[in-house]
């Protein structure tokens, strides 16, 4: 297991995913904005949220080696925000309401 100087897990937190140490801010909160369609410098995304360096990129180590953990609490995160009726369930697909 890989040992982290700025991510652990939150006391108290529901969550098994870590957080930055002294935040209680994820990891995958840094992760985000160094991907997707306009994507960041690691030292842009430790700039403005001012941590240092090492803890962004041991966000992206973190977040690259547990993809099955962080997904499967966003989508525990989904079901409970739905049964709690903030969000609505996503429309079926067609091939879901057809007749077999």
């Amino acid at each position: 297991e890989t040992q982290y100087k700025y991510l652990g897990p939150w006391r108290g937190s529901r969550y098994k995913q870590f957080f930055l140490k002294d935040r209680k801010m994820f990891a995958e909160a840094l992760y985000r904005q160094t991907v997707g369609t306009d994507p960041r410098t690691p030292e842009e995304v430790a700039a403005d949220y001012n941590v240092p360096l090492e803890a962004v990129l041991e966000a992206i180590h973190y977040c690259t080696h547990n993809e099955e953990l962080l997904q499967r609490e966003r989508d525990e995160d989904t079901v409970e925000m739905i049964a709690k009726g903030y969000l609505k369930p996503p429309p079926e697909s067609p091939e879901s309401t057809r007749a077999p």
